[in-house]
C-alpha cells in the first residue's frame, strides 16, 4: 500500500463550465472519437490501395517487385515508427505527438494526389506508403497510451477494444468506398488521397487536447498533472489513480535519493531490465503469436480454403473477415465484465487446437474445414483485441509509449512472416504441415500467456504499475 500523498495543487475548484460533470464527458468523448478515428484512418489508408491496383499497375506500368515494394511500404513502415514514436512519446509527451502523428498523416495522404507517372513513380508512392506506416505506427504508441491515462478503469478496456472494431470498419469502408470510385471513373490517384480528408478533420479535432496527467507525473510536474485531473477527469477512481501514481513517482525518487541513483528517462534498454523484461516478452510475444498466424490464413484465404474444397466469396475473405470482427465486437463488451485472462488464455489454447486438427487431419469433410477455419477467426480476432489492451496497461507510465511501440514492432515481423511464408510454405512443405507450423505459433501464444497474462480488470494504472515495479 502506498502512503497518501501530501502534494496538492492550487487549483480552482468552483464551479464552472470548465469542471462541471458534462464538460468532462464531453472531453472523453471527444477523446474516444479522436483516437478511434485514427485507428479508422488506420484501416483505411491499409484498405484503400486494393480497389486500385489494376489501374494502378496499367498507369505506372508495375511489375510485380514494384507492386509489392508499394503494398510492402505501410508494412515496414509501421515497423519504424512504433518503437520510433513510442521513444517520443515518452521523452517529448502525448499532447505533441498526437498532432505531430497526425500531421504526417496528412501531408503523406496529401502527397499521394501529386505522384508522377515517369519512371521515379514507384519510388515516390512506395516512399509515401512508407511514411503512412510511420505514422500509423505512431498511432498504437501515442493514441493507446493517451486513452489508458484518461480512461476510468471500469471502461478502460472497453474503449481501447473499441479501436480494434474502429481499424476493421476503417478497412472496410475503404474496400467499398474505393471500389464505388474506381467504378464511377474516378482516377486513382484522388482515390487512395481520399484519406487526405478524414487526417484534415482528426488534425483540427486533436488541437487543444491536454496533455496525459501520467506523462507530466513522470517529469515532475504534479501541480499541472491534479489541475488537468481536476479540469477533465471525473471519475473518482481516476483521481484516485492520478494520486497514486504521485505516491508511487515520490516513493520511487525517495528510494532512488537513498540508493544515490537516478531515476532513468525512457530508453529500449528498459524494457529488458529486471523488472520490465517480463512485461516486454509478454505484450511482445502475445502480440506475435496472435497476429501472425491470422495474416497467413485472412490473406489467403480463397487459396488455403480452395485446397480443401471451398473458396471464394463469402466462403473465403469475407466470411474470416466477418467472424473476425464479431470476435472483436464480443470481447470488446464482454472484457470489463468478465475480465482480461479469461477472455485471452483458452482462445488461445483453443485456436492452437483448431490450427492442429486442420493440419493433420488430411480428409476431413470440406464443410467442417470450414467451420474450423470461421471458429479460428472468431476466437482468434476475440484475443487479439487485448493486444490494443493489455500493453496500454501493463507498462508504467515512463514505459507506456516506448513499450506499447516496441510490442507493436515486434507484431509487425510476425505479420510479415504470416503474410509472405505462407505461400512458400504450401509450395514446399504442403498446406497440413503449414497449418500445423501455424497451430506451434498459436500454442506458444498460449503457453506464454497462461504464465504471463495478468488480471488488470477494474485496476488503476497506478496500481499495476505498483505490481510491475516490485
Amino acid at each position: 500500500m502506498i502512503n497518501p500523498t501530501k502534494t496538492t495543487a492550487t487549483v480552482d475548484t468552483s464551479s464552472s463550465k470548465e469542471t462541471s460533470s458534462r464538460f468532462k464527458r464531453r472531453f472523453m468523448v471527444r477523446l474516444v472519437a479522436v483516437f478511434i478515428g485514427g485507428m479508422f484512418l488506420d484501416g483505411y489508408i491499409l484498405g484503400i490501395i486494393g480497389p486500385v491496383t489494376g489501374p494502378m499497375r496499367s498507369d505506372l506500368q508495375l511489375d510485380a517487385l514494384s507492386l509489392g515494394m508499394i503494398a510492402a511500404g505501410p508494412l515496414a513502415g509501421i515497423f519504424i515508427g512504433s518503437p520510433l514514436a513510442g521513444w517520443a512519446t515518452d521523452k517529448f509527451g502525448r499532447k505533441p505527438m498526437f498532432l505531430v502523428d497526425m500531421g504526417l498523416f496528412l501531408v503523406a495522404s496529401a502527397a499521394q494526389f501529386f505522384v508522377t507517372s515517369g519512371d521515379g513513380a514507384v519510388i515516390q508512392l512506395a516512399l509515401i506508403r512508407f511514411l503512412m506506416g510511420v505514422a500509423i505506427g505512431g498511432e498504437y504508441s501515442i493514441g493507446g497510451p493517451l486513452l489508458s491515462e484518461f480512461s476510468p478503469p471500469k471502461l478502460r478496456g472497453r474503449l481501447l477494444g473499441l479501436t480494434l472494431i474502429a481499424w476493421y470498419v476503417g478497412f472496410m469502408m475503404a474496400f467499398i468506398i474505393g471500389t464505388l470510385l474506381h467504378d464511377a471513373g474516378t482516377p486513382w490517384r484522388l482515390v487512395i488521397g481520399t484519406s487526405t480528408i478524414l487526417a484534415f478533420v482528426l488534425l483540427i479535432a486533436r488541437i487543444g487536447l491536454p496533455e496525459s496527467p501520467s506523462w507530466l507525473i513522470t517529469k515532475g510536474r504534479r501541480e499541472e498533472a491534479l489541475a488537468i485531473a481536476h479540469k477533465y477527469v471525473e471519475s473518482p477512481q481516476m483521481h484516485n489513480s492520478i494520486t497514486e501514481e504521485i505516491d508511487l513517482r515520490m516513493l520511487q525518487e525517495a528510494q532512488a535519493a537513498k540508493g544515490r541513483t537516478k531515476i532513468k528517462n525512457a530508453s529500449f534498454g528498459m524494457l529488458f531490465s529486471r523488472e520490465h523484461w517480463r512485461t516486454t516478452l509478454f505484450t511482445a510475444g502475445f502480440w506475435f503469436c496472435a497476429v501472425t498466424p491470422y495474416f497467413a490464413i485472412a490473406t489467403f484465404a480463397d487459396d488455403v480454403l480452395s485446397q480443401f474444397g471451398f473458396g471464394g466469396g463469402w466462403a473465403g475473405g469475407v466470411g474470416l473477415s466477418a467472424l473476425a470482427a464479431a470476435g472483436v465486437v464480443t470481447t470488446v463488451l464482454l472484457i470489463d465484465k468478465l475480465g482480461r485472462r479469461i477472455l485471452t488464455v483458452p482462445g488461445q489454447w483453443l485456436c492452437a487446437g483448431i490450427l492442429l486438427v486442420i493440419g493433420v487431419w488430411a480428409d476431413a469433410p470440406a464443410i467442417l474445414v470450414l467451420a474450423l477455419f470461421l471458429a479460428f477467426s472468431f476466437f482468434n480476432a476475440g484475443y487479439t483485441t487485448l493486444t490494443q489492451v493489455y500493453p496500454a496497461e501493463v507498462f508504467p507510465a515512463p514505459l507506456r509509449g516506448i513499450g506499447m511501440g516496441f510490442a507493436a514492432a515486434f507484431s509487425r515481423i510476425g505479420a510479415a512472416l504470416g503474410t509472405f511464408a505462407l505461400p512458400w510454405a504450401i509450395s514446399n512443405i504442403g498446406l497440413g504441415p503449414s497449418m500445423v507450423v501455424a497451430a506451434v505459433v498459436a500454442l506458444l501464444g498460449a503457453i506464454l500467456s497462461q504464465w504471463l497474462a495478468p488480471e488488470t480488470k477494474g485496476r488503476t494504472l497506478a496500481e499495476i504499475s505498483a505490481d510491475v515495479s516490485h
